[in-house]
């Protein structure tokens, strides 16, 4: 993994601002750090630019919008058509309300995916930590819905199965099954966003600016179906856990 790490101008120009700053309050609560000059990982300095780089476009896109639309609206539009369409058509009408949700991780998901493609950046999904912290989102959000919508008792029910005889078998199979959840959305996206990186980088290596253009464009469309999957997923889930009794 040593070869992979990066040394990132935006990441030290991140912690030279504010790596004695957080040791400093780290320190209050009694967290000794070694080296405030690489307190923060990569990771986490390019999943926050990516947050405030969409905060701040999205912000800005979204800014007097008018009934006859411009590119820029058009664009939104489009945007929001198509989360629009993935959530009703996987989960029905009503799941609209989960759209702010599905929509955020969606949209922060691809344009992670997509930041290793800019020089000087790199992929946040192509961190472990990262791809599992959005699989917990999904995987706590998908479960809170399930309660919301059917009750503490009558949604553990559905982990018990139809036929109480079968009960004590079902139950822990169906944990097992949604444990085992979040640890296949993060590491598929994971590891294909990891081994895209891996391989342009060894490719820029051996022969820069011309041979990686090709695995660059794979990696576009990787960032893309890789994105797609996650939502796709979520989706699903969240419909598994909404679906009352008889509608499974």
């Amino acid at each position: 993994m040593e070869e992979l790490e990066h040394s990132l101008a935006l990441v030290e120009l991140f912690n030279r601002a504010f790596g004695k700053p957080l040791a400093a309050l780290l320190g209050l609560f009694g967290i000794e750090t070694a080296d405030p000059a690489h307190l923060v990982p990569d990771y986490i300095v390019m999943s926050l630019f990516a947050v405030i780089f969409l905060g701040l476009v999205l912000g800005l896109m979204s800014r007097k919008l008018d009934l006859v639309p411009t590119k820029r609206q058009s664009f939104l539009e489009l945007l929001y058509g198509m989360f629009e369409g993935l959530v009703t058509d996987t989960i029905g009408l009503d799941g609209k309300k989960f759209l702010p949700v599905i929509g955020t991780v969606g949209i922060f998901v691809f344009t992670a995916n997509m930041l290793g493609l800019v020089p000087g950046f790199m992929s946040p999904t192509s961190k472990l930590n990262v791809t599992l912290g959005c699989a917990c989102v999904v995987f706590v959000y998908y479960h809170w819905q399930g309660i919301k919508a059917q009750g503490t008792l009558k949604y553990l029910k559905t982990f018990a199965g139809p036929i109480p005889a079968m009960a004590p078998l079902m139950f822990p199979i169906e944990l097992i099954s949604h444990f085992s959840r979040p640890v296949s959305l993060s590491m598929r996206l994971f590891g294909n966003i990891f081994a895209e990186d891996l391989l342009i980088v060894i490719i820029a290596s051996i022969i820069p600016f011309v041979l990686p253009l090709p695995f660059m464009a794979l990696s576009i469309f990787t960032a893309v179906i890789q994105s797609f999957v996650f939502v796709l997923l979520s989706c699903i889930y969240i419909s598994g856990a909404v679906a009352h009794e008889g509608e499974h």
